[in-house]
């Protein structure tokens, strides 16, 4: 059996996380920076967003707008990981695969999600276009990610692999993934940002009926800042909530998976 997990004496690294205090800070700073300029319709105070989220959350309108994106964009950023990691392993064992899939993700990286949203517009009705988005902004980060663990793999481990024919299922399970998932984890905490910014602003642009994106839009034509700020700080809240999550139970998954 190969393995390459922590020893019982090795500590991992703890992750840097957001500080209580930091965010109280900041509230003070944004309540003051309101009340200095005076003007709810430029700078709205953190006390006013609160009063208006506490309206909001009783009405269905604003959880079916929560579950409309939160279904689509998950479900882009899902495919998006599903489709980075078989082309990221397709191309780390046969070069005529890498070699046609690195110009195509070049391209995805450099055109603007705005262009993209445009573009795809066209073919896509506006319900879906968060999915699609969504979807082509993570899975470049996933396939890098993942072509890139597996091209720094120890070749001495897969080279005694290849000497014991140790079968691939023991491969995957005991020497790919746990020098791979380190790569794919930090490729999923990228990508879950990025998906929630570029899914609302394929919202904002194709405005999809009962979605996020649909109620910063109308905030913005009638000047109605509480209600701007108050969907961002849904978007931020939700988006923080699903990364926690995800990350929490992908871990959990892989250490699993190397325990049994």
């Amino acid at each position: 059996m190969i393995s390459t997990t922590l020893g019982k004496g090795q500590k991992q690294k703890k992750r840097p996380g957001v500080r209580l205090w930091a965010v109280a800070v900041w509230l003070i700073v944004w309540q003051l920076g309101a009340m200095a300029l005076g003007q709810e319709i430029l700078l709205v105070s953190p006390v006013s967003v609160m009063l208006r989220l506490v309206e909001l959350v009783p009405h269905w309108d604003f959880w079916g707008a929560i579950l409309f994106s939160f279904w689509r964009i998950t479900l882009g950023f899902l495919l998006a990981c599903l489709a980075g990691t078989a082309l990221g392993v397709l191309s780390s064992r046969f070069g005529p695969v890498r070699d046609l899939t690195a110009p195509l993700m070049g391209v995805v990286k450099s055109i603007p999600v705005a262009s993209f949203i445009i573009l795809v517009l066209i073919w896509v009705p506006s319900r879906n276009l968060s999915v699609v988005i969504s979807f082509l902004m993570v899975t470049p980060i996933v396939y890098s990610n993942v072509l890139g663990g597996i091209s720094s793999m120890d070749k001495k481990l897969t080279e005694m692999a290849d000497v014991f024919e140790v079968p691939f299922p023991r491969r995957l399970r005991y020497l790919y993934l746990p020098q791979v998932a380190p790569f794919f984890r930090s490729a999923c905490a990228v990508g879950l940002g990025l998906c929630w910014k570029a899914g609302v602003a394929a919202e904002v642009i194709g405005l999809p009926d009962g979605s996020i994106g649909e109620r910063l839009y109308e905030a913005k034509v009638y000047l109605n800042t509480p209600d701007l700020f108050a969907w961002t700080v849904v978007i931020v809240l939700v988006s923080l909530v699903f990364e926690k999550l995800f990350l929490f139970l992908l871990d959990r998954l892989v250490a699993r998976l190397e325990q049994n």
